[in-house]
């Protein structure tokens, strides 16, 4: 079965530093891969020697994203001239050639895997590159091959088939030639199976120790298999699963830790670090705890330096030795003897690869590998800044290989840097400018500080820490003095530096300065006002700093030292921190700045703190008119803390408050913000209220006029009958005044008649809504109160009829279930008391206004006009409550009311009396119908 075939890269046109043909020996999701030189000519060629004589089946190659070239030829040889040359290429046999998308139309963010299927024997494999894809990202007109992988059986000289096989007979009488046209992707060939572990997306998105692991349990899988084990089996394939998540969650966390580094973020590196290992020992001992794994059987792989390294005799240091044993076969570097030394002048010579099977399963001696520049995958197209080392570092005997640990988190220059020796020698220019502290601390000392290694400059802040804590009491005052501001002077150099732990030491040692050396020495408060003065500016443009940590840590200390008891009576931070703004500054710069203005504001206030009315004013003055919204958002906040704290003595340092600068919208706020603090209403409330009384005395003023209206109309009619009466009665003018007599105790004789009439009147009207209906008996009142009248509701919980105008008051005095309800303070609503919290966060709590302004419906939760008339407009009107579910079934009934012919049993209009007629403080309640619709006992309808 065709499995992965190791390979050394044995030559290249070239490359580009960092992206040399060696990183395609390794397969690991961090990798770099080979990279051309900038500006190049093409065609580009790198040559690959296999471990052994093989016939390649499959070829797989992962492009760039975007550094793509248009197509790759292949050739394959069985031996290799001594000088590669234009008169050896025949030296190589073509295969073909694949190409590859431009990749557009991912937007550059995939890359393309190419898997080609080929049949051919050979020892090496040569690719060629042709010109590159142009693209935006691509500036120097470069190709680029991330990885690539070997699959095929390996053959004997022997083994070789001269005879023609078919498919070549069938391609000869054709015509065809397989040099001719392209390789086809999609060629399947032989129906043999490639296990997905030797597959190359296999290895690029998995830990390089769990495919490791992986492929050991698929190897006891098999063997299970044929020993007819198929419960193991069963569990060796669920591991497996398993493990392949594990190992793709252990690819990510390796490339965040190697982002971190680039990043110089050694915290973060190193958080991953121990979450990459607690992670993979509980899996290890989770696989050890159901028998699958034996510790001693996981082998460490080489771990590859960070930083470029250059390897001159790489090929003939490293090569690829067959590992056989009773569960796998792996493929591992390992030293070969100097004699095959002389790999690259052979023409014909083979390597001596000696198979040594191993009967127990060792941990390796670290070898120097191949360099690999493994960066996060977002960033690949860079190499990571490192520090270069010298290359004696990594070479450790096979003794200590096993114990010394992947990452050393040792503080001392010797050991916890990973650098050995000294820090390089001061210039002449450095000595000079620390020649001061060079007197007290040594030149040894500040030469660590001043040297280019970020380790040295650590280690030497924390010697410095170290010493200035155990200086003795018998030390003079003046040195001591001399010492701190020796201190200082290296701690400002220090704080400049973009390496976090470089400045992480530098605070250290400058609040051990502030409040432990200065205080114990008695040093007084001018050196402690020294240490302020003199590093506040710079820490202030720390602020500004790019990188977020440095930055927010720069904060968080300039907070935490204006707050020390040793520093907060000198006044020094407060006052620098309210210098003018300037434009020319960065915006971060100025939002940090003001930002720590509110800050120590809220801690210090302004009594004998450095903050005063005045400078504090004048300050968030000046910030409302930045252009950075953020900066303008911080000074409002400020102004309204300065507002609650002072009141209306801050308004001298603001415009007046009328129109025109209530044009603008910040001040208008301001202004709002001002009133809503003493409880006053805004603007926008006194106009909304303005509106209301205007339109409730505009609507007074248009019911009068039709009440008068109706009048005059009455009195016309009664003016018209009179002249009608007085045009009959021209001829009896003589008995005027005896019609006049008798006239008068018919008019007294009508009363009883107006009375009954009014009585009749009610008997058939409903009194809240208004609709007449001559089955409005007692009984059919009821009903229609019970099921249909739209001013009502019936109560959930105690199933009494109340009005929908009182309802809260209902719940809240004469529910059965008062006590489980609350009033909510700003919807004026009966809230169960567990949904209390709740309410007020939903949009359904909408703020209630006084009873005199509007009223509040407790179904959909609006406000509308004042008055109890309203009430019947918006829970019976077209346009009215949307939550009322009786108003649809009125409003129906009334247009087939209106569609019906005269003389119908029902009429619909508003009745004389309704909710005004009842007292404004009693709750009206209506009890079941007395069928038995309710057990609540019957209370008999007041209605005037």
């Amino acid at each position: 079965m065709p499995h992965k075939i190791g390979f050394v890269a044995i030559s290249s046109s070239g490359h580009e530093d960092g992206y040399n043909s060696n990183e395609l020996m390794v397969h690991a999701p961090t990798v770099n891969g080979w990279r051309s030189p900038r500006f190049c000519l093409y065609p580009q060629e790198i040559v690959l020697q296999m471990v052994e004589r093989c016939r390649i089946r499959k070829l797989q190659l992962l492009a760039h994203q975007y550094l793509i070239s248009t197509k790759i030829e292949f050739y394959i040889s069985e031996s290799l001239p001594d000088h590669f040359g234009s008169q050896h290429v025949d030296r190589f046999h073509r295969l073909g050639y694949v190409s590859l998308s431009d990749n557009q139309k991912t937007g550059f963010k995939a890359r393309e895997l190419k898997s080609v299927h080929v049949d051919a024997v050979g020892k090496y494999l040569k690719l060629t590159f042709h010109k590159n894809h142009v693209n935006r990202y691509n500036l120097y007109n470069q190709v680029a091959l991330v990885a690539v992988n070997i699959l095929g059986d390996p053959v004997d000289y022997k083994e070789t088939c001269i005879t023609p096989t078919k498919d070549k007979l069938i391609d000869h009488y054709l015509g065809c030639s397989p040099d001719d046209p392209a390789l086809d992707g999609t060629y399947i060939g032989k129906s043999e199976v490639i296990s997905p572990l030797d597959d190359l997306a296999f290895d690029m998105y998995q830990d390089p120790e769990v495919a490791q692991i992986i492929r050991k349990l698929d190897e006891e899988k098999h063997e299970a298999v044929k020993h007819e084990r198929y419960d193991f089996a069963k569990k060796l394939k669920q591991a497996i699963a398993d493990l392949q998540k594990v190992g793709e969650r252990l690819g990510r966390y390796e490339v965040e830790k190697r982002c971190a580094i680039e990043k110089e973020d050694y915290d973060l590196a190193k958080q991953k670090k121990l979450q990459m290992d607690d992670y993979r020992m509980k899996v290890y001992k989770q696989l050890e705890l159901h028998n699958l794994l034996d510790m001693g059987m996981i082998r460490k792989l080489p771990e590859f330096p960070l930083e470029p390294m250059d390897h001159p005799s790489r090929l003939q240091q490293e090569v690829l030795e067959v590992e056989s044993n009773q569960l796998s076969e792996k493929v591992h570097l390992q030293e070969i003897p100097q004699a095959n030394s002389k790999l690259q002048h052979q023409t014909a010579g083979k390597p001596k690869w000696s198979p040594t099977p191993q009967p127990s399963p060792a941990p390796p001696v670290r070898l120097p590998s191949p360099k690999v520049d493994t960066g996060s995958l977002p960033y690949d197209e860079r190499p990571l800044p490192a520090q270069s080392k010298p290359s004696e570092l990594y070479s450790v005997s096979q003794q200590d290989s096993n114990e010394m640990p992947a990452v050393n988190t040792d503080p001392s220059p010797t050991s916890g840097s990973g650098i050995t020796g000294e820090p390089e020698p001061l210039t002449e220019k450095a000595f000079r400018e620390a020649s001061f502290a060079i007197d007290l601390f040594g030149e040894a000392l500040v030469a660590g500080a001043y040297s280019k290694t970020w380790s040295y400059r650590e280690d030497a802040l924390l010697a410095i820490y170290k010493k200035l804590s155990t200086v003795s009491d018998d030390v003079s005052k003046d040195e001591l003095k001399n010492m701190l501001r020796a201190a200082i002077f290296l701690v400002r150099k220090a704080i400049k530096d973009k390496v976090s732990s470089v400045f992480q030491a530098s605070l250290k040692l400058l609040k051990m300065l502030i409040t432990q050396f200065a205080p114990k020495h008695k040093l007084g408060k001018v050196e402690i006002a020294h240490c302020v003065e003199k590093t506040l500016p710079i820490l202030l443009s720390k602020t500004g700093d790019a990188t977020t940590h440095l930055r927010v840590a720069a904060m968080n200390f300039i907070q935490e030292m204006a707050l020390l008891k040793e520093v907060r009576p000198l006044h020094i931070i407060p006052p620098q921190l309210m210098q003018p703004l300037k434009p020319q500054v960065a915006v971060r710069l100025v939002i940090n700045q003001i930002e720590l203005v509110e800050r120590l504001l809220k801690e210090l206030g302004t009594d004998n703190s450095g903050f005063t009315i005045v400078n504090v004013m004048k300050f968030a003055a000046e910030a409302l008119e930045h252009s950075a919204s953020e900066v303008r958002d911080t000074a409002v906040r400020i102004i309204f803390n300065m507002y609650r704290r002072h009141g209306s003595a801050i308004l001298h340092y603001l415009p007046p408050d009328d129109a025109n600068i209530r044009k603008n919208v910040l001040y208008k706020s301001l202004f709002d913000g001002f009133a809503k603090i003493d409880g006053r209403p805004t603007e926008a409330e006194q106009r909304a209220h303005k509106k209301a009384v205007a339109e409730e005395a505009e609507k007074r003023k248009k019911e009068e006029i039709r009440a008068l209206q109706e009048q005059l109309a009455a009195l016309r009619e009664i003016q018209a009958e009179v002249q009608a009466e007085k045009g009959k009665d021209v001829e009896n003018s003589k008995h005027s005044k005896t019609d006049q007599g008798t006239k008068v105790p018919a008019s007294q004789s009508e009363i009883p008649f107006e009375q009954s009439t009014v009585a009749d009147y009610l008997d058939n009207l409903c009194i809240f809504c208004g609709e007449r209906n001559k089955m409005f008996t007692d009984e059919g009142l009821d009903i229609h109160y019970w099921k249909h009248c739209p001013m009502l509701r019936r109560c959930e919980h105690c199933k009494q009829v109340v009005e929908i105008a009182s309802l809260t008051e209902h719940r809240l005095t004469e529910c059965d279930k008062k006590d489980s309800f609350g009033k909510c303070q700003r919807c004026s609503e009966a809230i169960a008391k567990e949904d209390l919290q709740e309410h007020l966060k939903t949009k359904n709590c909408n703020a209630a206004k006084p009873e005199k302004i509007a009223n509040h419906c407790p179904l959909c939760h609006e406000n509308f006009q004042p008055g109890e008339e309203p009430w019947k407009v918006h829970l019976m009107g077209r346009d009215g409550c949307k939550m009322n579910p009786r108003r649809m079934q009125t409003l129906q009934r009334t247009q087939q009311l209106q569609q019906a012919k005269p003389g119908t049993l029902a009429t619909f209009r508003p009745g004389p009396t309704g909710i005004k007629g009842r007292s404004p403080t009693t709750t009206s309640r209506i009890p079941a119908p007395r069928a038995g619709l309710n057990k609540t006992p019957s209370r008999t309808l007041n209605r005037r």
